[in-house]
């Protein structure tokens, strides 16, 4: 299973939920990685649950700030020698209600967390290392970027506009990198409690596969985009949602 053997990658809010379980899978599979999220002692513990200094390095910061994508592509390269993958997986859903009342400054934060900073990270990978000897991106979007999401319209609405920037990235940066996307419905993380915590088994009623998502079922396809099983694959977007958008909407 060692696909990745030797490849590294930088997988951003990954402290815990999906973008720890992408970590883990990437790990597994035989890459080392450098993990990211606001608070160090979260990560702290990421980085022993994946298996060390050896396999893992983790940089403190918010996914928005310049100085800190920076920094953590930097201690990246000098810690693994390389950078062959990213994974914008860090994101944001402060407000719930409808767009057309959200507070700008809300609206701004949101948008510059789950657009313009897949894009900036992206960018800053490019320069560093990717441009020159290549790599694969995967954008963590959500099935709310597809179609109309009542009381998360802003933050479908940033998953939507991801989505659209993976596709026009996958123009722009082949073929020496390919960006895709995958665009899960409700995975049982700390961030999604509010979507299923107390009425699980009515929410995954209506999923054809009968239950909500875990973390694995996202690493595992992100896993497989980063891989050279993907070699001919860019600009894509994997919807991962236990058949849930092919009968009714969440």
């Amino acid at each position: 299973m060692e696909t990745l053997k030797d490849r590294v990658a930088i997988v951003t809010g990954a402290s815990r939920g999906i973008g720890l379980g992408i970590a883990a899978e990437l790990v597994r599979r035989g890459a080392k990685v450098c993990v990211t999220a606001r608070k160090p002692e979260p990560l702290a513990a990421a980085v022993a649950e994946l298996g060390g200094p050896d396999v893992a390095i983790a940089v403190a910061g918010k996914a928005d700030d310049a100085d800190h994508q920076a920094e953590a592509i930097a201690r990246t390269i000098e810690a693994f020698g390389r950078l062959d993958m990213l994974v914008n997986n860090a994101g944001i859903n402060p407000v719930f209600g409808p767009v057309s009342d959200i507070d700008q400054g809300a609206a701004a934060k949101i948008l510059a967390v789950n657009v313009l900073a897949p894009l900036d990270w992206t960018r800053r990978a490019r320069d560093a290392w990717m441009g020159a000897h290549g790599g694969a991106v995967v954008n963590i979007a959500s099935v709310a970027g597809l179609h109309a999401a009542p009381g998360l319209g802003m933050y479908g609405v940033s998953k939507a506009a991801l989505l659209r920037l993976t596709k026009e990235l996958a123009v722009e940066l082949g073929p020496k990198i390919r960006v895709n996307a995958v665009a899960p419905a409700v995975v049982k993380t700390k961030f999604a409690t509010a979507l299923y915590e107390g009425r699980e088994e009515q929410v995954s009623a209506a999923y054809p596969l009968g239950r909500l998502g875990v973390p694995e079922d996202v690493a595992g396809a992100v896993a497989f985009l980063l891989s050279d099983d993907a070699s001919w694959i860019t600009g894509q977007n994997l919807v991962l949602d236990g058949g849930v958008t092919l009968a009714s909407a969440l």
